[in-house]
């Protein structure tokens, strides 16, 4: 599903060629200015692949969480539930951004709604950012409605539902088309607390883009356990940064003295008080998980938005943690060797803490845990 590029109704200009009587062109305006009567239409479109059938909603307020997830009702109401009697399961294929976004809370909060109605467990797959042009939807619907309707002014919304249905291929692709006159307003907020009672569950792999909505939140806690307990055991943190606690107290006592040094050396090269660095509030992020961050990024060659996720921190954090981190590494003369197999990963990864022993009681303070910047 995705949603296709807002068009003008009215006598406009249609990109593309037809064949017309010679010296009897289609006349349009010569200014694409929108008409305030008529506006734009907003095609919607559903494409069931097994099938080779289209259906388009073609709206005409504006685009929101609410007409997305409206598309996918009429296209149920219509089509999918005479089609598959007998289904439990809805898959969806979109795009990351725009009303069907991975980061739009309305669109998980209509789908939820539409998972109670229709008794569906509704799972969604979102294409990673930059690759929406994959979608099957754009090669196998979307371009054949733009090469059928192709050089003709789209003049009201009734010739573009006309022109949609009336898009057919050698293949045997079938399309219909309805036309929504809804309001769908923009502006609409869902709270943290509606949010954290969403009947959702996130897949282990990149639980933001892959998710399913259930039709109750008892089916939802029992799948996200599910999940969990499907993991199986993850590796520990010697198996994760491929050290022992030991060296790996000692590599990070000794980053946190090479880091200190570092500071020191900055306050020494300031010629007035007014530049000196200040110390700032205590990190959120620990230096120590930072290290462990950096020793899994490159030991396991996890990317930064995996990281990200498996500390629950920003891709900003990760990132700065990195340009930090890596260097100090590189100073100290610490090799990163690959594991022959890859352990498996936590869920969440877990705050690092020193082994306790008589000589460091006081490690805490040491690695940065209450220290300053």
């Amino acid at each position: 599903m995705d949603a296709k590029k807002k068009e003008l109704v009215g006598e406009f200009k249609n990109s593309g060629s037809q064949w017309r009587p010679s010296g009897e062109p289609v006349h349009v305006l010569t200014h694409d200015f929108p008409d305030k009567e008529l506006g734009k239409a907003v095609p919607y479109g559903i494409y069931d692949v097994a099938a080779n059938t289209g259906w388009v909603n073609v709206g005409t307020d504006h685009d929101t969480a609410a007409f997305a997830v409206e598309s996918i009702r009429r296209w149920w109401n219509a089509v999918g539930r005479t089609a598959y009697p007998q289904a439990r399961r809805l898959l969806i294929s979109a795009d990351a951004g725009g009303s069907n976004g991975y980061r739009t809370r309305a669109w998980k909060a209509e789908l939820a709604r539409l998972s109670a109605e229709t008794n569906l467990t509704v799972t969604v797959c979102h294409l990673p950012p930059g690759t929406s042009k994959w979608n099957k939807i754009e090669h196998r619907l979307f371009s054949h409605i733009t090469m059928n309707w192709r050089g003709r002014p789209l003049t009201s919304h009734e010739v573009i539902v006309q022109s949609i249905a009336a898009t057919t291929t050698r293949t045997g692709l079938r399309v219909d088309a309805q036309l929504d006159t809804g309001l769908y307003p923009t502006g609409v907020k869902v709270s943290n607390a509606d949010m954290g009672a969403l009947p959702i569950s996130r897949h282990r792999f990149h639980g933001d883009w892959n998710y399913t909505l259930h039709p109750t939140a008892d089916a939802a806690a029992s799948a996200q356990t599910a999940v969990h307990q499907d993991a199986g055991p993850a590796g520990t943190m010697s198996q994760l940064t491929g050290l022992s606690a030991t060296e790996l107290d000692e590599l990070i006592a000794s980053l946190t003295e090479l880091r200190q040094a570092h500071w020191q050396a900055r306050v020494d090269n300031c010629p007035t008080e007014e530049h000196l660095p200040r110390p700032g509030r205590p990190l959120r992020f620990p230096f120590p998980d930072r290290v462990v961050a950096t020793l899994l990024h490159l030991r396991l060659d996890l990317n930064t938005r995996d990281l990200a996720q498996l500390y629950a921190i920003s891709l900003a954090t990760v990132r700065r943690v990195l340009r930090e981190t890596r260097p100090l590494l590189e100073e100290h003369g610490h090799i990163v060797t690959p594991p022959p197999t890859s352990p498996l990963l936590p869920v969440h990864m877990p705050r690092y803490e020193p082994a306790p022993t008589p000589q460091n009681s006081d490690s805490a303070a040491l690695f940065g845990y209450a220290v300053s910047r």
